[in-house]
């Protein structure tokens, strides 16, 4: 954890506010972002149950996935890091939980990180002992009552240290070493998590998994087909060729060797201060092919007004004269980042299909709309979504809700209207560290002359 983090974890210490920076000039930048937090979580669950140490590559180094490091090292896998060529931190060293152990109990810290809450409990279930489950306050609101109905349906015994029935943080896995698996059929509409958390650890039930979800639509799907991706590419058989239905044939994970992609997610901001100040910023090592939920910025984007080149590996984004707002569908995380853009555009938009951003760190559908409207934008929630109409914005404080997307959405608005500031601006080391220091090497970077107070879109203060 980053020493900002520390600084807003610890108690007596109130939390500074952060001068998100004003883009006087157009933003001309090249940016790299640390490695991807779905991909790093999900490499490490399948590393502690593979066949052999495993070694992950320029993985991601934040709160999120040092929580994931240190539940897995409570269930018995070791973890070590070692010296690698990436710019963010060490590689790591995987060495699987023990085939057979000693029944213990581990303490699961899950802070405020979905991919641990929901990730880790079925793992749990395949060691012997108790698995204590708990996490930041705002975690114990998240929903987690699909997980648990899903491992009661399997046989695994989830209670309450007190013995009651729990619908959420905190809980107790009562591991027995083996799961058996089999047709498992559950309600995955509140959160894709629920689906791969099941299919990660699938091979090693002693029937496989047969997965099927009922209700409304799975949110988020481009998240499963990046976990059927990890999955296939350690050898695990899985069939999604019948819609609703995942079939994990039982068997080995294989050991692997995995230099894990940039966040594209975390790559969004910074693509959206080229939007935001009429600039350009470039991205290096962008996939041609990947299974990131990021990759959709190439055509949000192009949407939005920008000019958005992919050549030789390099993604180049260069903002128009204006911000356009238009109609944007199952932005999912990316959501908080479109907000922002759409708070400065000249035209309305209406953002849907993201209802289930209301059970993530916090209620973003609900924290998007106050912190637009606090700075004098127009903003209102749907059954699904939001429409943000055109409005002049002010200086004004936008509050992170401990949320470290609602913390670069506020960096965004900052670079178009001066005198943003934003509370907890240390959140953002959940999935990005040292994010103030990254935002502030893309301003230092060469830069065009100043735009005229037109170009600015219908949301600058000049």
């Amino acid at each position: 954890m980053t020493a900002a983090a520390a600084t807003r974890d610890t108690p007596g210490i109130p939390v500074q506010h952060w001068a998100a920076p004003f883009a006087s000039r157009p933003v001309d930048a090249t940016v790299t972002v640390p490695g991807s937090k779905s991909l790093t979580n999900r490499y490490l669950v399948l590393a502690a149950l593979a066949d052999g140490p495993s070694r992950l590559r320029a993985p991601l180094h934040s709160r999120d996935s040092a929580l994931m490091v240190d539940a897995l090292r409570q269930l018995g896998a070791t973890i070590t890091e070692v010296q690698g060529d990436g710019a963010f931190g060490p590689d790591l060293e995987v060495v699987p939980l023990p085939a057979a152990a000693a029944p213990s109990t581990a303490t699961i810290d899950c802070g405020l990180a979905g991919t641990v809450m929901r990730f880790v409990p079925p793992l749990a279930a395949l060691r012997s002992g108790a698995s204590v489950f708990d996490g930041d306050p705002h975690a114990r609101k998240r929903p987690m009552g699909t997980i648990i109905e899903a491992l009661k349906a399997l046989g695994v015994t989830v209670s309450t240290e007190d013995g009651s029935a729990p619908s959420s943080l905190p809980f107790v896995v009562q591991g027995t070493g083996t799961v058996r698996g089999g047709h498992l059929v559950i309600d995955a509409s509140a959160s894709s998590q629920f689906v791969s958390a099941l299919l990660l650890v699938g091979a090693r039930f002693d029937e496989g998994l047969h997965l099927e979800h009922v209700g409304k639509p799975v949110p988020s799907l481009d998240h499963i087909n990046m976990t059927v991706a990890v999955l296939r590419g350690a050898g695990v058989s899985v069939d999604d060729s019948v819609p609703n239905h995942w079939v994990v044939a039982p068997g080995p994970i294989r050991a692997f060797d995995q230099r894990i992609e940039q966040d594209l997610s975390n790559a969004g901001p910074f693509l959206a201060a080229a939007l935001a100040s009429q600039g350009t910023v470039r991205i290096p090592d962008w996939p041609t092919e990947t299974q990131q939920v990021g990759d959709l910025w190439r055509g949000i984007l192009t949407k939005m007004g920008a000019t958005v080149t992919l050549a030789e590996g390099v993604l180049t984004v260069t903002g128009g004269p204006e911000i356009k707002g238009g109609d944007f569908a199952d932005t999912s995380e990316l959501a908080p980042t479109v907000a922002a853009l759409c708070a400065l555009a000249s035209g309305p938009s209406r953002l849907s299909g993201i209802a289930h951003l209301r059970g993530h760190e916090t209620d973003r559908l609900a924290a998007l709309v106050a912190e637009i409207n606090r700075l004098g934008g127009d903003a209102e929630e749907t059954s699904d979504g939001l429409v943000i109409r055109p409005a002049r914005l002010h200086p004004g404080v936008v509050h992170s809700y401990a949320d470290h997307r609602m913390a670069t959405a506020g960096a965004i608005l900052g670079l178009a209207v001066d005198g943003v500031q934003v509370e907890d601006i240390a959140t953002t080391a959940k999935t990005m560290p040292d994010f103030p220091l990254l935002w502030a090497g893309m301003l230092a970077q060469g830069a065009a002359a100043a735009p005229g107070p037109e170009g600015r879109g219908s949301g600058a203060k000049h």
